[in-house]
């Protein structure tokens, strides 16, 4: 199972790249994020033709998450069955072939202090709870999304210029941590001990082209996946060209 993650920062933006890249790739099963999209209005007819079921929670001009897949998804459960009250579309959860998949797109965070941030450390707190009611980290399942955070140092290729950031702050840093403590393992770590490699680069001030990069998209497994992951890696070429989202996918196959 080749499995990928992808800000993919408008869906209808990015669609005739998506399916380029579908095609290209193949992957299995995609966790997408900030589709920005209602759900009704996603575009499930090109995706079907591409040759993928596609289970999507969205809402308009903001978040948006979406889980693309080549077999049917089983037990698709959008948002956060009760643990938490959030108006905004950033968790969605289905089965696929016996591997439970859930895409999220993390809360940035805007500003340390802000009611954004207090917003971000708040979901990102609640989420083990979500994972202890919703699933067994004892049964194959994989994380995949935006999380914004990059959880070390080696995950900045300018810690130094981030460290204060609501991407790298202390306490971003500790939550996803126990998030990882629930009983996942940090894929992209099992075959790259970095710096980087990095999955997000910003628009602005030539980040893509300086290496100015951040690794805050992940593919998080409980062991019982994370044992049979044979590689992972970041598509980079997918942050070339025109009018590419400030992401490229992440991906990894399991055995």
């Amino acid at each position: 199972m080749l499995v990928a993650t992808w800000n993919v920062n408008s869906v209808r933006s990015r669609l005739e790249r998506l399916l380029a890249w579908l095609e290209r790739t193949a992957p299995d099963v995609v966790c997408l994020q900030e589709t920005k999209v209602e759900t009704a209005k996603f575009p499930y007819e090109a995706i079907a033709e591409a040759g993928y079921y596609a289970a999507v929670h969205g809402q308009k001009t903001y978040n948006g998450v979406a889980i693309l897949s080549r077999t049917e998804p089983d037990d698709v459960l959008p948002g956060w069955a009760d643990v938490y009250d959030d108006e905004q579309a950033r968790l969605l959860a289905a089965t696929i072939q016996g591997v439970r998949i859930i895409t999220a797109y993390m809360p940035n965070g805007a500003q340390p202090g802000s009611e954004k941030w207090q917003y971000k450390l708040d979901w990102l707190n609640h989420l083990p709870a979500y994972l202890d009611a919703t699933c067994d980290p004892g049964t194959p399942l994989v994380l995949g999304g935006d999380y914004n955070v990059a959880p070390e140092a080696r995950d900045a290729a300018n810690p130094e210029k981030w460290v204060e950031s609501v991407l790298c702050a202390p306490e971003a840093r500790a939550a996803l941590q126990r998030i990882a403590d629930w009983g996942l393992v940090d894929t992209m770590r099992l075959h790259h001990e970095g710096p980087g490699p990095y999955s997000w680069w910003d628009y602005r001030r030539l980040a893509f082209p300086k290496g100015d990069g951040l690794r805050i998209d992940h593919l998080f497994a409980t062991p019982a996946l994370a044992d049979r992951c044979t590689d992972a890696w970041v598509d980079r070429d997918e942050r070339k060209g025109s009018k590419p989202s400030d992401h490229a996918p992440v991906l990894a196959r399991f055995e």
